[in-house]
């Protein structure tokens, strides 16, 4: 059997504290779950849903997936699992749901990811004050565990990756998703119609005069790293003979690996290899290469370690431009290539990666099913 994807959907991706700050891992993922398993009933689908697999990284803990489930009406049948890889949760959830179906076991999954930063839990320590929880550890006491933004820095040092670098090409992303119409993947909640983050009118002067985030002498600015996010994506996962004459886009084959908890940002590129060595597919076949720009730093460092062409890497901008809601990026990056590859014209082969903290990478090959 080979799973496919259809019917990819996603929230507008908020600026944390903004559009969505008052809206639960809940009540962004239910509108999505409904709309993607309308979509599918709307095209004379009718197997049952199996499960879903949501992604999801500082959530309120319990289980978001089924939760979300039941909010979306999906009935009390439907079960639902979360998942946490961090920053590639929503990639793995779908890589999850393509396996199961591939195995035969199950028919017909919703999968992809969550992230309501702006509801993430007020946590305290004994003889401390109650802070905002950001982040678990990534790797245990006597291993290296840096936050992204300084390893991104450290990245950028390590790889001879310039400011100048990683401002053009993070202008190229501000572009990009400024000319492009997102509005055929995106489910409205709640008045809230489009990205917020992406504004127009950005010029490179203006990214160069942006001081380093994270320290001095670091490159990584808020102009070329992306913003602290919330929003959902997911997409029905099937196999493909119950999917016969719907756009779809077939799973060729995914992938995970470790790295060096020190340069998480270069996680990305042991698990591509890994892949294409699977699939026996090469890097100048792939059409289309959509990777979390968490960092331009990060994207800049995989493209060269494993000479992806920068052009066919987030051709309608990324997550510098839109946003990273952690726990649902790697389901916005398959929503994002379904958009791009089911055109008319549009490439064959397409790619979808995420670094993860801690030393990390993952990633799924998808193909245009004809």
């Amino acid at each position: 059997m080979s799973a496919v994807l259809v019917a990819p959907r996603r929230t507008p991706i908020g600026n944390a504290g903004h559009g969505f700050a008052g809206h639960t891992v809940t009540e962004l993922a239910a509108p999505v779950l409904r709309e993607v398993a309308a979509a599918v009933r709307g095209a004379g689908i009718t197997a049952e849903i199996d499960d879903v697999v949501l992604g999801n990284c500082l959530g309120p803990g319990g289980d978001p997936a089924r939760i979300a489930a039941l909010a979306a009406g999906l009935g009390t049948a439907v079960p639902g699992v979360t998942v946490d890889r961090q920053c590639g949760s929503g990639l793995d959830a779908v890589m999850q749901a393509a396996l199961r179906v591939e195995s035969g076991a199950d028919t017909l999954i919703l999968a992809g990811g969550v992230e309501s930063a702006s509801t993430a839990p007020l946590r305290f320590w004994p003889g401390a004050e109650p802070v905002r929880y950001t982040r678990a550890p990534f790797a245990p006491p006597g291993f290296p565990d840096p936050d992204m933004g300084p390893a991104a820095d450290a990245l950028a040092a390590a790889r001879g990756i310039s400011r100048d670098r990683q401002d053009a090409y993070a202008l190229r992303s501000h572009t990009r998703a400024a000319a492009a119409d997102f509005t055929a993947e995106i489910v409205p909640v709640d008045g809230v119609e489009r990205d917020e983050r992406i504004r127009a009118g950005l010029t490179a002067a203006r990214l160069a005069r942006l001081r380093p985030s994270f320290g001095v002498g670091g490159t990584a600015t808020a102009g070329n790293s992306c913003g602290i996010s919330d929003g959902a994506a997911a997409l029905a996962v099937l196999d493909e003979a119950d999917a016969a004459g719907l756009p779809a886009l077939r799973v060729r084959g995914a992938a995970v690996a470790g790295s060096d908890p020190a340069l998480p940002g270069l996680g990305p590129v042991p698990a591509i290899r890994k892949l294409l060595r699977r699939t026996g597919v090469g890097v100048g076949e792939i059409g289309i290469v959509e990777i979390t720009e968490a960092f331009a730093s990060v994207v800049l460092a995989v493209a060269d370690e494993l000479g992806l062409d920068e052009e066919r890497i987030c051709p309608e901008g990324g997550a510098i431009a839109m946003g990273h809601p952690w726990g649902a990026s790697g389901a916005v990056l398959l929503v994002r290539l379904a958009s791009q590859m089911l055109r008319p014209g549009g490439p064959a082969l397409g790619l979808a990666a995420c670094a993860i903290g801690g030393g990390q990478g993952i990633a799924l090959l998808v193909e245009r099913v004809a």
